[in-house]
């Protein structure tokens, strides 16, 4: 039997218990984290269409440890080496960890190991841009298209007349991105900055010094990005200024479960599920997720929603966070990257775990035994019309 068939029958077994049960009982409503504020629910935190399917929590865990065993002897890839640090980390790190919007937590391997955050700090940079300044003028300003580029492209520069940052997931992007955030002192603009992510990880995020100083004694490439941005007028503060911001906000520690637990927030429509506190907007949240489905992975970003079909982000730290809205964050970290920056085993986890769930957004299933398939992420798909009868020769 499915795994799919399996969740629809629980359903209508629970369906059957609630009824006998009586009136006053939520259909689908799962263990709830007791930090979830019930008087600020975010709209996708609700149970959306075919919740009854949601996969259990033995399944999340049972999926995890698959994976780990199964890609956990992977040598593809290498670490970055233009970073000196991390060419010197352990290149057979691998952890990791699913947060649910219910606040439930599933690790596996060196989920609790840190790691730097890299360009995995870039949606969650923009996320806050957005919330002061306004999704349209992050638009307006700084673009959303992918640049068909690798992400330190000084090409899509100049290519992109219109959009000379490109969008907030590539370097130009994110630099600029940093350059706007309101503030009248560098300081304050990298308290605004520290303070999201700390609130995104439910968790305080310090700031690794030595990849610090690492990356700003070889970042020749992100000096001449921002130099060149400043020469185009696109930048909202001084070049140094928003280089050096960047550079420290990329410099952050975070583990794989605070990373999960950073996505899970997105999630939830901006609600971190392990505090209840609101983040950000549910529509600031949406519009992320959205960017991280066409930039998320670079260049191969296309390639990645094809086989996960799920939004992702990765950092050539090695991590890589995923998300299926309404539902759980997965993270996952392992040093060793492809020629575009993403880690190899990551990459091949996270999708091995996404759709043996049954959470790719774009997959549906139709069922022998009914004529009702499962939609991506296990959403019911709509009932099957009969095909029309093949007309005579």
């Amino acid at each position: 039997m499915t795994l799919a068939l399996r969740r629809r029958r629980s359903w209508l077994l629970s369906t059957c218990l609630l009824a006998l049960a009586g009136p006053g009982l939520a259909l689908g409503a799962g263990p709830q984290s007791s930090a979830q504020p019930a008087q600020d629910p975010s709209p996708a935190a609700r149970p959306a269409p075919g919740d009854e399917a949601r996969p259990s929590g033995a399944e999340m865990q049972q999926a995890l440890q698959k994976a780990h065993q199964q890609f956990k002897g992977t040598k593809d890839g290498k670490n970055a080496d233009y970073i000196p640090y991390l060419a010197k980390v352990d290149s057979s790190l691998f952890g990791l960890a699913i947060v649910t919007v219910d606040g439930e937590v599933y690790t596996v391997g060196d989920a609790a190991s840190p790691f730097p955050i890299e360009s995995l700090s870039k949606p969650f940079t923009l996320a806050r841009l957005m919330e002061e300044v306004g999704a349209k003028k992050v638009e307006d300003k700084i673009g959303v298209d992918a640049t068909g580029q690798p992400f330190n492209s000084i090409i899509a520069i100049e290519m992109n007349k219109d959009h000379r940052a490109g969008n907030p997931l590539v370097n130009a992007g994110a630099i600029t991105s940093v350059s706007m955030i309101p503030a009248k002192t560098p300081e304050e603009r990298w308290k605004k900055v520290s303070d999201n992510f700390n609130a995104f990880a439910g968790d305080n995020l310090p700031v690794n010094q030595e990849v610090y100083k690492s990356e700003t004694d070889t970042n020749t490439r992100n000096q001449s990005i921002t130099a060149l941005l400043e020469s185009y007028e696109v930048l909202g503060s001084p070049a140094d200024q928003a280089l050096d911001i960047y550079t420290r906000q990329c410099s952050v520690n975070v583990t794989a479960k605070q990373l999960a637990t950073m996505g899970a927030t997105l999630a939830n429509g901006g609600i971190n599920p392990l505090t209840g506190n609101r983040v950000i907007s549910a529509d600031t949240a949406r519009r992320t997720l959205a960017l991280m489905a066409t930039n998320g992975l670079y260049e191969n970003t296309g390639e990645w929603l094809y086989q996960a079909g799920v939004p992702a982000k990765s950092g050539v730290g090695g991590g890589i966070v995923a998300v299926v809205p309404g539902r759980y964050a997965i993270a996952a970290f392992s040093p060793p990257l492809d020629k575009a920056g993403n880690s190899v085993r990551a990459q091949r986890a996270i999708s091995q775990v996404v759709n043996a769930l049954g959470d790719n957004l774009y997959a549906s299933t139709p069922t022998p035994e009914s004529a009702q398939g499962v939609g991506g992420a296990g959403r019911p798909a709509k009932k099957q019309k009969a095909a029309p009868p093949t007309p005579a020769p």
